[in-house]
Order: structure tokens, then C-alpha cells, then sequence
């Protein structure tokens, strides 16, 4: 199971809104076959698993058990239902680490391959399961993206200079380490005062993978069409109090009569069936959803050998359980999760 993990996570980034799922067939203690969910539309980790095995081995097929990280779908949507496959297949016995909470899914895999006389064992491993799709399960049982915040500060607690001013905080390393986390997710979020000071392209230029959706919030009308966000080839969602439509491949989204922005916000994601989102600034919009509650991750980039004088003070983490700290250079990075996760 543990190979089946490390199989999935292979493919973050590429599988949104799908799950990471890794297989394994084993026959006699030897694996025969394994394979993982490649790219959203593409095979599902049991189909690549079965497909990998070897001609010399296929009459093994049978007579071996699957081991899967996530409970077969049993639905047709990009592909047809794995369940399907595995009875087709005459593989009698299947171990799963977690049940899917997908709608579609939700037991009906495991229901399907017990009614074909399937052998099934399933909670193998499970919270260890769940974690690696853990946007996934925040998604489909919490109604809203898993939400992840980043930030880089000084070491007097700065995330700018005087007057909003941008300021180079991360070194080289740490800031091609930010880009990769980027390409892990399916949004980036910035407030509106960081694209009018930064005029960011939030890509991932820096790491390969696929860019993040960008969003970014125009309550007031103050976007002009000549920011990036907004004149670029790439994708963006811009959250505002008066127009729902799409121009090209920005995508125009209200709130609701009533509706705060950060509900707003995630409410947008959800219904665009975003999994997660990675914020990245500023104070105003971070301090917002720490108030809300409504995150999971914090990734604190801290400069060591930086000191603004005067600038914005950095957001105040509540609720936060540090879980790691790495060394880049001059940079801290401190990982933390939501209290209770």
C-alpha cells in the first residue's frame, strides 16, 4: 500500500479535479503490474496497473491481488468504471486504503466487486490514505477547496516595503521551490492590492508543470485590462460585484447578495470545481481567511538576513501546528496545519 502512495502521488498537479490513485498487482509477494492516475482524462491507476503487466505474466492476472489507494470508480465518466475491469479480469481479491467520497463512487465500487464474489479489504493504511488526497477529501465532504497559505516575510516580520512596495524576500532556491508548490495546485489566489503593486503573472515558470488558475478579487472596479492577469494568455478568475461572464479565457464571477468575499471566494472554486488553492498575499486577504477558518496549510517563508524598516506586517497564524522546518539558504521555511487536522 505504502508503493501505492508513493505511486499516486505522481501524479499532483495533473489529475484535478480527479484523485491521486496508485495500484499494485501482486502475485506471490512479486509485483507483476503497477501503475498510477497519469493526467486528468487519461486511464485510471487500475487500467495502467493491469497494462503494464508483462505478456509472460498475464495469465497471472487472476490469481493475483490488487492493491489500490483508493476505492475502483463505478461510474462512466472520462473512462469507463475500473470495478468493471477488475471483475472482467477475474482478480479475486482487492485491498483498498480508503473509500472514495465522491458521490458516484462512495461505496458503490466495493459494493460492485462484492456482488461478483471480489474478495475485498478495505481501511489499509487509511489515514495515510486520505492525507494523499487530502484536497480531494476536503473537496467532496467539506464543499470548498483545500486552501493552503504562503507567504515570505523578513525577520522582522515584513511581507513588504514602505507603502505596499514589493520586495524581493525569498532567495532564488526558496523561490523556485513557491513555483513548484504552485504547479501542485489547481488555483492561485492574490488580493487585489497585490496585483495592483506586483502586477504578478503567477505561473510556474520556474518549475515544470501546469500553471494554477489564477483569481483575484475587483470588488471596486480597479483592474485595469493592461495587468497581466488580465491581458495574458493564461486563465483567471476574477471575483467582482457586477459581472457574470467570460471574455476569452478570464472568467467574470459575483458574489452573492450578502455574500462576504471569502465565502464567495471559496463558493466560486467549488462550483468551478477547483480542489485547491494556494494564497499568496497580501496581509489583508491571508489575515481574512485565518479570521474565517476556512484553511488547512501555512507555509511561512522566513528571511533571516532581511530587515524593512517599515512595511506590512506579516499575518498572524491562529489555530497553527508547526510540523516541519527546512533550511534554504537564507531562508526558514516553516510548514503548519490547521489545529485539529
Amino acid at each position: 500500500m505504502q508503493r501505492c502512495f508513493a505511486l499516486a502521488r505522481l501524479g499532483a498537479g495533473k489529475v484535478a479535479p480527479n484523485p491521486m490513485v496508485g495500484a499494485v498487482l501482486l502475485y506471490n509477494d512479486r509485483i507483476i503490474g503497477e501503475g498510477f492516475h497519469e493526467y486528468f482524462g487519461g486511464p485510471h491507476a487500475e487500467v495502467n496497473c493491469i497494462a503494464s503487466v508483462k505478456d509472460a505474466d498475464r495469465s497471472l492476472i487472476s490469481e493475483s491481488i490488487l492493491y489500490v489507494s483508493l476505492e475502483p470508480c463505478n461510474h462512466f465518466g472520462k473512462t469507463p468504471p475500473c470495478s468493471a475491469l477488475i471483475i472482467k479480469e477475474n482478480i479475486k481479491k482487492v485491498v483498498i486504503s480508503c473509500r472514495d467520497p465522491f458521490a458516484e463512487v462512495n461505496g458503490a465500487g466495493i459494493q460492485r466487486l462484492k456482488d461478483a464474489g471480489v474478495e475485498v479489504v478495505s481501511g489499509i493504511l487509511e489515514s495515510k490514505g486520505s492525507a494523499v488526497n487530502k484536497r480531494f477529501f476536503t473537496f467532496h465532504e467539506q464543499q470548498r477547496p483545500y486552501i493552503i497559505l504562503k507567504w515570505a516575510e523578513s525577520a522582522n516580520g515584513k511581507i513588504s516595503g514602505e507603502d505596499k512596495q514589493p520586495v524581493r524576500i525569498s532567495n532564488a532556491l526558496t523561490n523556485r521551490l513557491v513555483h513548484k508548490w504552485r504547479a501542485e495546485e489547481a488555483a492561485i489566489v492574490v488580493g487585489t492590492q497585490t496585483v495592483l503593486s506586483d502586477d504578478p503573472s503567477l505561473t510556474t515558470r520556474l518549475w515544470p508543470g501546469n500553471n494554477p488558475v489564477r483569481v483575484t478579487f475587483d470588488l471596486h472596479g480597479r483592474l485595469n485590462k493592461d495587468l497581466r492577469l488580465l491581458s495574458d494568455e493564461f486563465p483567471a478568475i476574477i471575483i467582482n460585484n457586477n459581472k457574470d461572464e467570460a471574455s476569452g479565457n478570464k472568467l467574470y464571477n459575483t458574489l452573492a447578495a450578502g455574500e462576504d468575499s471569502i465565502g464567495g471566494m471559496l463558493r466560486i472554486l467549488y462550483e468551478r470545481k477547483i480542489l485547491s488553492a494556494i494564497i499568496e498575499g497580501g496581509a489583508t486577504l491571508l489575515n481574512a481567511v485565518i479570521a474565517s477558518g476556512y484553511w488547512d496549510e501555512a507555509r511561512i517563508i522566513r528571511n533571516s538576513s532581511m530587515l524593512i524598516a517599515k512595511g506590512t506586517d506579516a499575518p498572524v497564524l491562529k489555530n497553527a501546528r508547526l510540523v516541519k522546518k527546512e533550511k534554504l539558504l537564507t531562508d526558514t521555511v516553516a510548514y503548519y496545519v490547521k489545529e485539529g487536522k
